[in-house]
């Protein structure tokens, strides 16, 4: 879709340039990217300048005959460098290149074409770059002194000569010093090369056979000694005489190469060989057929566009690949090719063949997968040796059993990635011949394979089939996951099968032929709707593995027989338990997982001391097992994996951990115990201990294990770390985060320090800012099977000035340096672009494309996938909302809560995507049969993999939406997560928690004992948007000035109020269960303090100052600080609570809280009355000045608001009570402005600070208003006598709206006329 490139350019071009053009160097230099140097007419730069060429000489008319300009060369990804043709125009290749990366502007383009970074994308030379990697390969070669024959031999003598390293042989000149004429020629395949110790840097080579020859070499230097030591032993050490001059660049073929004569292999694929090359003396492909022993030639990927005659005229050619060279025929001449037994000519644009191909009598593999074929080619009825028909990614729509009828040397049929949608019989009775069927990714409805009667293998992944039929005389293997099969047939009973993959269909029960099939091994029934698993099912003596998870399985059967299964999966059921006798009869069961059940109890191993059991895996999650388990699990003391979280454990008996002494990983997270046992100090072989989210006080042992890598003890109750005089020297990660409590010395720090993986919560000052209390975040990452941390998460909660912010979670799968590198640079990308456009789509879709040429050479062979999400507040919308965009490529994915239901804001691009899958058969890129592109990723759009461009581009799916108060919480999480979880059981999983960084472990938890082996990321962001977080009460007259959101008000103001539903009265939110009523006169908003899983970035320095422009001059009220209607508005406040709570709303010391106030342990709920009503203010005012401000540890701490300009300070209670404080789950509260911040605490003692660099517990007595608990019944009965009284002066006033109601304040607030509104501390 590239635009033409407009020449010359004006200077009102889109995007005038102000910098000078690049030069071209002189040849053999880089053309830097955006020059431009057009045959016959002035060269053009990307902004429309004009640039002269370097030293390679200006064209000029009446000068005598000017050099020739120097040959241009592009190279793409760094990969081979490829000489522009005489018509080719550079900055055209560029600006198509960057419009297939999915840019849309031509400005942007063209910008984009100026930065010198894009070299790794796209790159031109002007003259042949030299490559030292493909250059050896091709040819070494230097003046040395050589010496031939025995050394012993004074005959011979050192002379200086040239020397070849060429193919196999090494080529030696016979006249000294001379670089011509008669040349000696040493065969090296079989050869040796040795290391002549008497001389400096020499080498000695000899030929095999009984005629062998040897010559001494002494070279110059130890770089060129090691060089020609390292390509003469590959060659050497050959068996067969070959040669792999693939991605060397070349356009014609080296004169050298002819001398290796005996040539049997040659491999030239993905250079830009020609069969005439344009240079004289050049050799091109017409020359092959001097190599008379050649059996192998590769000339894939050449982009040759017609068929190389020449390869017809080599009698002695067994294989030829001439795949991905754009080929829309094939020459009848071919058919000489006696000889040849495999053809390839995948990935080209046939669509047909000819006739003369029947020739090829010894022809057995035909490749013509991945062209435009719509019916399978006659000429295979002649070609009776070949046994597989290789038709993959063409374009049939339909299958005539008949052609297939005339081919009886047809054993394996491979039609996966067409459009097929029926079979046509034609009067066909049986296809007798035809043992494999591989009709993946069609478009088929049913099947009716019984034509097929000696079928052994079937793949009919991906259609769309309901019904199947079978015939099973032969069949052994049976695949049809994947789609929406209600009926399957097999008939007669299959008794040669032995694996059958049926998952996520719908079917509701398991075929009464599966049970009598004996040698069935291997059954998947997984995804379905199945109520009833057949106990005959279990009898079968050869079912080694059953997986039955996610199906509808309320029981397994009864009473079990003797049963051989060895893995057994029956997660995400309805089970209530398992059968009593299921551990002692399966006595070969290695594997059980039934997490995401019903489960109460266990069943017993064994009824005596003896046990069989051999069970080394048992995943138990998410069921509600309770303590009585635990001893049951004594009877398998073979286990290593044991997972049983988020069940109802309060303890695990030491005597019982002590027998499980093979155990290697645990995982207790998500239950009540408020210890590990010591005994875990008998588990040697343990190497992680993962116990988040529990109620554990005292450190476990853990330290002293010699195996130790991996320990989580992340939301806890831990308050202090004991650790060994050295650390297990193994230990690569700890995780102790969201310990409110946690006190940590130096020493502590300093030796924890060195563990690779080290997370505590981030220290933060008294005055550091808070996020934005929309939004609130938690985040984990976990490793895999190999240790390696191969995903990143990005958390910004105040990006761009505190109005905005950025998550985003990225996924190399097995590589660890794109994640990291997204992680570095994404945010500061997406803050450039968001500069250059306000467009959604467009500065997100411009991040992903930039961020490809960002990722420099490390984005050329590997690569990750990403999502990003980007919460933006409209300046110029008066309305204020807030929106929220994803982006993303590969399959790291983000859904949004609202109302309790997931929406989901991304896509995954795979194959299964229509258009996706057409763009790559377009670009001909081959789909391995395990569904990935080049068979390097599953994912079409991806970051990276630069090479396997344009098939794979890293333009991302967006959507925005506008957030509402129905919005709870967004998930990111890599593929790892959304493999494991649907999106529907993600959210209902963590909608309860009301903790973020709970919430992401949790995540984390469930998706590794559901079965992930990946690594896997999860980000949880937590959000509270209300209708009234944006309020225009006094718009300017213009409406020009927006109110300000909520991160720009005084400095970290921290918002959370929850939903409230339209009756206008307030409800507990999802975190507290309950809420207590304090109605106050707070005046003019509510704020609150949002508890963050982790601490927030700081804010610039100034960006919040009251006069800087993002703080608006007239203050406007957030909340309605004025109501407009007489009613009242009641909001539920999450103020902050400076003592720990545990879950059971008691304190650490299990004191009574205050009647009427629940607390979650996170934070406090109370409702709150907002109203304008100045009435009683003063009276109010007086009762409070009589209480002594004295400090106390007890009572309820009262805090006003921070001095405002102008504003008469009557006591000295101004600041905000959780100034430093820890909060609950381990961040800080901070130093907040807002006005009359109400913040209540239990009469329980103050507990230590929490985290290490903890600001003072408390702030500073002369800065608050305190109420000590003798006063506190008499405050209550304040605050009820004035409610009581607000509520009856409500009903009085509710005909006509009263004035005081409605008071017109000028635009900035007189607040010196207003002392009594301002002052009240409640």
């Amino acid at each position: 879709p590239a635009q033409p490139l407009p020449l010359p350019q004006t200077a009102s071009s889109p995007q005038p340039q102000q910098k000078a053009p690049r030069a071209i160097d002189s040849p053999g230099g880089a053309v830097r990217e955006g020059s431009c140097e057009e045959r016959a007419a002035a060269p053009v730069a990307p902004g429309g300048l004009q640039s002269t060429p370097g030293r390679s000489g200006v064209t000029a008319e009446k000068a005598p005959p000017p050099p020739p300009p120097p040959t241009l060369y592009v190279q793409l990804h760094g990969e081979t460098t490829r000489r522009l043709e005489a018509e080719e125009k550079p900055l055209q290749i560029q600006n198509d290149y960057l419009f297939q990366l999915g840019f849309g502007e031509l400005w942007r383009v063209q910008e984009e074409g100026m930065d010198s970074e894009i070299g790794c994308l796209i790159r031109f030379y002007a003259g042949k770059p030299h490559s030292t990697g493909s250059s050896e390969r091709i040819q070494l070669s230097g003046m040395y002194n050589v010496r031939k024959g025995k050394m012993q031999l004074p005959v011979n003598r050192w002379t200086r000569r040239q020397v070849i390293l060429c193919g196999t042989c090494l080529i030696v000149s016979s006249v000294k010093d001379s670089l011509t004429g008669k040349m000696h020629v040493l065969p090296l395949i079989g050869g040796k090369v040795e290391e002549v110790k008497k001389h400096q840097h020499c080498l000695a080579f000899s030929s095999s056979g009984p005629q062998s020859q040897t010559y001494y070499i002494c070279f110059d230097t130890f770089t060129e000694y090691l060089r020609w030591l390292r390509q003469v032993s590959k060659v050497a050490s050959q068996r067969i005489s070959s040669v792999d001059l693939s991605c060397c660049s070349l356009e014609h073929l080296p004169a050298n190469l002819f001398y290796s004569q005996d040539l049997t292999h040659l491999n030239l694929k993905q250079n830009f060989l020609r069969q005439n090359p344009s240079l004289p003396a050049a050799r091109g492909l017409n020359e092959l057929q001097r190599f008379t022993k050649l059996k192998s030639l590769n000339l894939s990927n050449n982009h040759l566009g017609d068929f190389p005659l020449a390869v017809c005229s080599i009698p002695t050619l067994a294989e030829l690949n001439v795949s991905c060279n754009a080929l829309r025929s094939v020459p009848a001449a071919v058919g000489v090719m006696h000889n040849l037994q495999t053809f390839l000519l995948d990935g080209n644009f046939l669509q047909s063949l000819p006739a003369e191909l029947e020739n090829m009598k010894q022809l057995s593999y035909l490749g013509l997968s991945f062209n435009e074929f719509t019916d399978i080619p006659e000429v295979l009825e002649k070609l009776t040796a070949v046994d597989k028909l290789c038709m993959s990614g063409n374009c049939m729509e339909t299958l005539r059993l008949q052609a297939l009828r005339k081919m009886p040397h047809i054993k394996h049929v491979d039609l996966r990635l067409n459009v097929i949608r029926k079979l046509i019989a034609d009067e066909v009775d049986f296809l007798q011949h035809v043992t494999q069927l591989d009709l993946r990714d069609n478009k088929l409805g049913d099947l009716d394979a019984m034509i097929f009667n000696n079928i052994e293998v079937l793949h009919c992944e991906r259609n769309q089939l309901v019904t199947l039929d079978i015939c099973g005389y032969f069949l052994k293997a049976l695949y049809a996951s994947s789609n929406e099969l209600v009926q399957l047939d097999v008939y007669p009973v299959p008794n040669y099968l032995s694996y059958m993959d049926v998952s996520r269909n719908r079917l509701e029960n398991v075929p009464e032929w599966v049970c009598e099939s004996r040698k069935l091994e291997v059954l998947d029934i997984g995804h379905n709707q199945i109520c009833e698993l057949p106990a005959r099912l279990f009898c079968n003596s050869s079912l080694r593995k059953l997986l039955a998870g996610h199906n509808q399985l309320a029981r397994l059967p009864e009473r079990l027989e003797r049963t051989s299964v060895e893995v057994l999966d029956v997660q995400h059921n309805q089970l209530l338990e398992l059968p009593p006798n299921l551990l002692m009869k399966a006595d070969s069961l290695r594997f059980l997982n039934a997490s995401a059940n019903k489960l109460e109890s266990l069943p017993p191993a064994t009824l005596s001391e003896e046990t069989n059991s051999i069970l080394q895996e048992l995943y138990l999650t998410n069921n509600s097992l309770t303590d009585k388990c635990v001893p049951l699990l004594t009877g398998h003391p073979h286990l290593k994996i044991l997972h049983m979280a988020y069940n109802r454990l309060q303890s695990f008996p030491a005597s019982k951990m002590a027998k499980l002494e093979e155990l290697e990983e645990i995982d207790l997270s998500g239950n009540k115990l408020k210890a590990i046992p010591t005994t875990i100090m008998n588990c040697r072989r343990m190497h992680t201990v993962i116990a988040h989210s529990n109620c554990i006080e005292v450190f476990p042992e853990v330290m002293q294990l010699p195996e130790i890598k991996c320990v989580d003890l992340s939301c806890n109750e831990l308050s202090e770390v004991t650790l060994p005089e050295n650390l297990p020297p193994k230990l690569q990660e700890l995780d102790l985060t969201g310990n409110p409590r946690l006190v940590l010395d130096h020493k502590t720090l300093e030796l924890l320090n060195n563990i690779r993986c080290f997370k505590i919560d981030q220290p933060s000052t008294g005055d550091a800012s808070g996020a934005p209390a929309v939004w609130s975040h938690g985040y984990t990452e976990a490793s895999g099977v190999k240790n390696k941390l191969c995903v990143a998460a990005l958390s910004v909660n105040n990006f761009c000035d505190n109005r905005e912010a950025l998550y985003g979670v990225f996924d190399g799968d097995r590589n660890v340096e794109v994640p990291y590198l997204l992680q570095c640079t994404m945010s500061d990308i997406l803050a450039e672009e968001l500069q250059k456009t306000k467009n959604e789509e467009e500065y997100m879709v411009n991040t992903f494309i930039v961020m490809q040429r960002k990722l420099g050479t490390a984005g050329q062979k590997l690569g990750g996938a990403a999502v990003l999400c980007h919460i933006k507040h409209d300046p110029v919308d008066p309305g204020g909302s807030f929106t929220l965009t994803s982006a993303n490529v590969g399959k790291c994915q983000t859904v949004l809560c609202r109302n309790g239901k997931p929406l989901p804001l991304s896509r995954s691009y795979i194959m299964s995507c229509e258009e996706e899958l057409k763009r790559i058969k377009q670009h001909k890129a081959i789909i391995t049969e395990d569904g990935k592109v080049n068979g390097v990723t599953e994912s079409t759009r991806i970051l990276g993999y630069t090479f396997l461009h344009p098939s794979v581009v890293p333009r991302p799916h967006v959507q925005s939406v506008l957030l509402t108060p129905q919005d709870e919480f967004f998930i990111l999480g890599s593929k790892g997560l959304w493999d494991s979880l649907s999106v529907e059981e993600a959210v209902e999983a963590v909608r309860n928690v009301p903790d973020a960084l709970a919430a992401a472990k949790k995540l984390c938890t469930l998706a590794q004992s559901y079965g992930c082996h990946d690594s896997i990321s999860a980000v949880v962001v937590q959000l509270s948007v209300t209708e009234d977080s944006f309020c225009c009460c006094e718009l300017s007259a213009s409406g020009a000035v927006p109110p300000p959101s909520p991160g720009i008000f005084p400095p970290s103001v921290n918002m959370v109020i929850k939903d409230r539903p339209s009756d206008g009265l307030g409800v507990p939110s999802s975190s507290s269960g309950m809420a207590s009523e304090i109605s106050s006169e707070l005046s003019t908003s509510e704020m609150s303090s949002e508890v963050g899983s982790t601490a927030s970035d700081e804010p610039p320095p100034g960006a919040l100052s009251e006069n800087s422009p993002a703080y608006p001059s007239e203050q406007r009220c957030m909340l309605h600080p004025i109501c407009l209607s007489n009613s009242f508005q009641r909001q539920l406040s999450s103020a902050t609570f400076s003592s720990a709570f545990s879950d059971n709303g008691l304190d650490s010391d299990d004191e009574e809280p205050i009647e009427g106030v629940f607390t979650n342990g996170s934070r406090v709920e109370v409702e709150v009355d907002i109203h304008c009503s100045r009435a009683k203010e003063k009276e109010k005012q007086q009762h409070l000045l009589q209480v002594p401000a004295e400090a106390s540890d007890e009572g309820i701490v009262i805090s006003a608001n921070e001095d405002e300009p102008g504003l008469p300070r009557k006591a000295d209670f101004s600041a905000v009570g959780t100034i430093g404080r820890r909060r609950a789950n381990g961040s800080v509260a901070p130093q907040e402005r807002s006005h009359n911040v109400i913040e209540v605490a239990t009469d329980a003692p103050l507990r230590k600070p929490g985290g290490y660099f903890a600001a003072p517990a408390q702030p500073d007595p002369d800065d608050q208003f305190i109420i000590p608990p003798e006063l506190e019944e008499e405050v209550k009965e304040i605050m009820k006598h004035h409610q009581e009284q607000q509520q009856q002066q409500q009903q009085q006033q509710q005909p006509p709206p009263p004035p005081q109601l409605q008071p017109q304040l000028p635009r900035h607030y007189q607040l010196d006329q207003l002392p009594d509104y301002y002052d009240t501390p409640l």
